[in-house]
């Protein structure tokens, strides 16, 4: 904190986390800690690189006052990371009734007779705050699982489903009336596999004597049709042999 007469401002200095293309803000609180109405302006030696809000106000007697500082976007990194510039903050006492819009600079000279203070404070480029790394879980002094891992890459991994398996074995030795359940799980549903299996083949087997019946009806009626024809035929064939005949006798 920069103790001058008339403010108190903390931080004493403008620290921005350097980043490339990309905005970054810093805060000012400026603290009265006199019975006085404070009139305040900050400057900077760089104007074009700060956006300074509010660049100027009054702090109320035992009241405080917070000025954001932006820096634009920076496409190009300084030398060594090092900030040559510099910020101003002036102060004067003023009478009570006077606003805001009424500041001028020539309240802060000493030639107008206000009692002024000014505090200079410089700019410093900090590291970004980097993301906290990962944990690994399960890790013991120090030593990740990857590692671990890597250690043991020739383990033989059927040693676990040896494992399981006779730990199954154990269990059915253990509980025999495990065993039996399973058993007797597995005929059921091998019992219900094979009535299945033989009610689809009897199914099978209705539908194609259905088939065959339907397929002898069907010879029998084309018989009847078959013979019918040939009936008829032969009936007008006499029929006309016998009128042929008549005809002839007639004609005798």
């Amino acid at each position: 904190m920069s103790a001058g007469e008339l403010l108190e401002i903390d931080p004493p200095e403008l620290k921005f986390p350097f980043e490339l293309r990309k905005q970054i803000s810093c805060s000012l609180q400026l603290s009265n800690k006199t019975d006085d109405h404070i009139a305040f302006k900050v400057k900077t030696t760089n104007p074009k690189k700060y956006c300074v809000r509010p660049n100027n106000g009054i702090v109320l007697p035992r009241s405080i006052c917070d000025v954001v500082v932006t820096m634009q976007a920076q496409r190009e990194a300084p030398a060594d990371i090092q900030c040559k510039d510099k910020f101003l903050v002036q102060s004067a006492v003023i009478d009570p009734g006077t606003l805001a819009k009424d500041i001028t600079a020539e309240m802060f000279s000493r030639e107008s007779g206000n009692k002024v203070d000014e505090v200079k404070l410089r700019v410093v480029y900090v590291s970004p705050p980097q993301p906290p790394s990962p944990v690994h879980e399960g890790s013991e002094e120090g030593s990740s699982p990857r590692a671990s891992v890597s250690e043991n890459s020739n383990v033989d991994t059927s040693e676990p489903i040896v494992q399981a398996r006779a730990h199954v074995t154990n269990q059915e030795e253990k509980y025999p009336e495990v065993k039996t359940v399973l058993s007797k799980w597995n005929e059921e549903k091998s019992t219900s596999i094979q009535q299945s299996l033989t009610e689809e083949k009897n199914t099978a087997i209705q539908q194609g004597n259905k088939l065959r019946e339907e397929i002898e009806l069907l010879k029998v009626e084309l018989n009847k049709k078959k013979n019918t024809g040939s009936f008829s035929f032969m009936f007008v064939l006499i029929l006309a042999l016998l009128g042929v005949l008549v005809g002839y006798l007639v004609k005798a």
